[in-house]
């Protein structure tokens, strides 16, 4: 399948679709660069593939918001897995596994004063609902039972080591900090611990 974004950058991914995982839902693998050679690599005692496992977000993929960081990562993701060899897992956990539409009230939320988290949380879900079991069911079917993580998220990495998928390393992404997204971003590294270099907040 042919990819291109919106900055020009263009390539190619081998798609694979699932049946019978764990939640039901639709995800998506996209094997990207020369992921054959990277199974091969990681199987003869090298390096593992490169994964990224992105959860949908359509505000920020599709429509360029720019209150979360979502759509520059997966720009980014694509490129630098393409570069190496792995997979992008394209998992549909919108909002942090609330929804689409809990997520847009979450925003409301938000734009009252609420952080990320303790917008979802307001609606009676939980800070951060998504469950990686597919995403661990999805690469063992594709061959993948090591990886190379490419998120700043602790969490993922968590749960695919419970799920019997080995993380040999952990890869961060960019920090794509903007002034709409600031206070989003400086929850994550704040509330959940993501890797995120961010600069000191002024008095």
């Amino acid at each position: 399948m042919p990819l291109r974004f919106g900055d020009g950058y263009a390539t190619t991914a081998r798609v694979s679709t699932f049946t019978g995982l764990t939640d039901g839902l639709e995800h998506l693998a996209l094997a990207l660069g020369d992921w054959r050679g990277a199974l091969a690599r990681s199987a003869a005692g090298g390096p593992a593939p490169l994964v990224r496992p992105h959860s949908e977000c359509l505000t920020g993929d599709v429509f360029g918001s720019e209150r979360c960081d979502c759509g520059p990562q997966l720009r980014e993701a694509v490129e630098r897995i393409a570069g190496e060899g792995g997979f992008l897992l394209y998992l549909r956990q919108e909002g942090r596994g609330i929804g689409l539409y809990a997520k847009l009230d979450a925003y409301a939320l938000q734009d009252s004063g609420l952080d990320t988290y303790d917008a979802n949380v307001a609606l009676g879900r939980g800070e951060d609902e998504r469950d990686y079991t597919a995403a661990a069911q999805a690469l063992t079917a594709l061959g993948v039972d090591r990886v190379r993580l490419l998120s700043n998220n602790p969490d993922k990495a968590a749960q695919l080591a419970r799920l019997g998928v080995a993380v040999t390393e952990r890869v961060p992404t960019g920090v794509h900090l903007s002034p709409a997204n600031a206070r989003y971003l400086a929850a994550k590294r704040d509330r959940t611990a993501h890797t995120l270099d961010l600069p000191a907040q002024r008095a």
